[in-house]
């Protein structure tokens, strides 16, 4: 990227990243500057807040470290050094996943927390759904499509940051669109003003039926084919191991007695989670657990279902707020 480029940032209006020189800026307004911009890189990436905030920081403690006087961009080199720390332990991840006890989901962010990773979050809408898609593409792939994407970088740019020919990266681009298209269109957050009511009415439709062991309004809100997929943090917290598919299985795991039982013991918030509307679970004031529904194109009933129970995942869950007009 040159000095002086304009970067189209997706959900934010153009903004010029020329950058100031190295005698001008501080450290300490360096990081202020792009530590928000780093983070929505990160999290995209990684899926877990704390790896991601461990990235932003290995980032500008290299950059205090070195003589600055040769950075013409700082907001390119921020990109490209964090886009390579993610990359890291994404290959790592990896292999630690490989033997992690049921599924892996990522890591939820709720609009009542404060945090500074929260407005990140709420700036940039990162939906559920969007994070769980990402999953699906290799590392490399990933860090292409986010930057492509979601941040709209040249070929040329993302060439440089994450090691490849420009060409290469055009067909990464193109192999993991093609990856995630066939899900992407249902699942993606939807511009629309009243996305977010309709998100709303059918979690509260999903509420109602669950706790009351509905099956016959619970088999009405059930798509065609349904995915139920729940993280309880590998051995900590039991829960399902591996997705269920099908009205039948869903059904089944939805409306019994014994499955998931403790769910209708804690008492139940409706909230932002990762800008969107979400369902959350306490117990004596401790979040236990969160839904995020997706529905079918229609509006009117659920594809994906996303349960999460992780312990180390519910830390950045709050219930200070509510949907909005709920």
């Amino acid at each position: 990227m040159k000095e002086g480029q304009r970067v189209e940032v997706r959900d934010k209006e153009s903004v010029d990243v020329e950058s100031p020189s190295a005698e001008s800026i501080s450290m300490e307004e360096l990081y202020q500057n792009y530590k928000g911009y780093a983070f929505s890189i990160a999290y995209r990436m990684l899926g877990v807040v704390a790896d991601a905030e461990d990235a932003v920081q290995d980032t500008f403690a290299e950059l205090q470290r070195r003589d600055r006087s040769d950075i013409h961009n700082f907001k390119a080199y921020v990109a490209k050094g964090v886009t390579n720390r993610c990359l890291n332990r994404l290959n790592s991840a990896r292999s630690r996943r490989e033997t992690y006890i049921g599924e892996w989901l990522p890591e939820p962010v709720s609009e009542g927390d404060d945090g500074p990773e929260a407005e990140t979050v709420r700036k940039d809408s990162i939906s559920y759904a969007f994070l769980v898609l990402l999953e699906r593409l290799a590392p490399t792939e990933r860090a292409v499509f986010v930057l492509r994407e979601a941040f709209q970088y040249d070929y040329e740019d993302i060439a440089g940051m994450v090691g490849k020919t420009e060409s290469n990266c055009r067909q990464i681009f193109s192999r993991a669109k093609r990856t995630l298209q066939a899900e992407r269109t249902a699942a993606s957050p939807d511009p629309s003003p009243g996305y977010g009511a309709v998100k709303e009415k059918l979690l509260r439709r999903f509420a109602a039926a669950f706790t009351s062991y509905d099956v016959g309004g619970m088999l009405k809100l059930l798509g065609e084919h349904p995915v139920l997929v729940a993280d309880g943090g590998g051995q900590e917290v039991h829960t399902i191991l591996r997705p269920m598919t099908g009205r039948k299985g869903v059904l089944a795991l939805l409306t019994s007695r014994r499955v998931m039982h403790y769910l209708r013991e804690w008492e139940q918030h409706y909230g932002i989670v990762n800008g969107e509307p979400g369902l959350i679970f306490t117990q004596q004031g401790e979040v236990k657990g969160v839904i995020c529904l997706i529905p079918d194109r229609s509006g009117e009933q659920i594809q994906n279902i996303y349960l999460m129970m992780d312990p180390a995942k519910m830390s950045h869950i709050t219930v200070a707020q509510e949907i909005p007009g709920s």
